[in-house]
């Protein structure tokens, strides 16, 4: 059973939540700002956070960044504030979704569902994804006709990418995982990599897409074969 933190200062917001997911079984840690939030994950096993932003003590960015910094567990931020630049920020910072409150029970769910199942894929070493078996043990992508062995930083890129399908990456986030802090380069470097594994699995075949999401960065989803 997978144990989630809810972090919320409003108490009716945080008994919601609550209430939602204990309904699907899951086991529930309650904070209501980032110092309780982080007192709570010192002392227990947690699988993923949803916190809102706007909290007293420590806000919600402030503890995204707290986590960050020892965690890869899934990050649902949950709060009023929905405009671009804040999604921006927010995915910059590492959060894994943005949900805008007020929220739909189902939609918040299905999201939570969606952020833990790609969360226990990434600490898998192998990813299947559409028509394709990408294996970091062995740095290959295995596809229905061949194995294909890609550059280095290509494979790191695609491997990121399918490992949360469906989650947009910043361009910032991209390029601190995969070339350092300390990269010298520029963004043009992360567009031509992308422009390279999209000239690659641009078939049908392939099952995959790689998409660009103005103002935030890249995402790999999963297509049907109709599409």
């Amino acid at each position: 059973m997978s144990k989630i933190l809810v972090v919320d200062d409003d108490k009716n917001i945080n008994i919601l939540i609550q209430s939602l997911l204990k309904n699907e079984n899951y086991e529930v840690v309650v904070a209501f700002d980032g110092v309780d939030a982080l007192e709570k994950i010192e002392h227990e096993k947690v699988d993923m956070l949803i916190t809102d932003v706007m909290m007293p003590n420590m806000d919600g960015w402030e503890l995204c960044k707290e986590v960050r910094s020892f965690s890869n567990m899934p990050i649902l931020m949950l709060t009023v504030l929905g405009e671009t630049i804040q999604k921006v920020k927010g995915f910059g910072i590492g959060a894994d979704d943005y949900l805008t409150k007020p929220f739909e029970p189902m939609e918040l769910i299905a999201r939570v569902k969606a952020l833990l199942k790609r969360y226990r894929i990434n600490e898998s070493q192998t990813i299947s994804i559409g028509n394709i078996i990408i294996d970091k043990n062995r740095f290959i992508v295995e596809t229905n006709s061949e194995n294909i062995t890609l550059p280095l930083k290509e494979f790191e890129l695609l491997f990121t990418l399918a490992s949360t399908s469906g989650k947009t990456f910043s361009r910032e986030l991209l390029i601190e995982n995969i070339w350092g802090y300390d990269f010298d380069g520029n963004e043009r470097t992360l567009d031509v990599h992308i422009g390279r594994l999209r000239d690659k699995f641009s078939k049908d075949e392939f099952g995959i897409k790689i998409t660009t999401i103005r103002g935030l960065g890249y995402r790999l989803e999963e297509i049907n074969e109709e599409n």
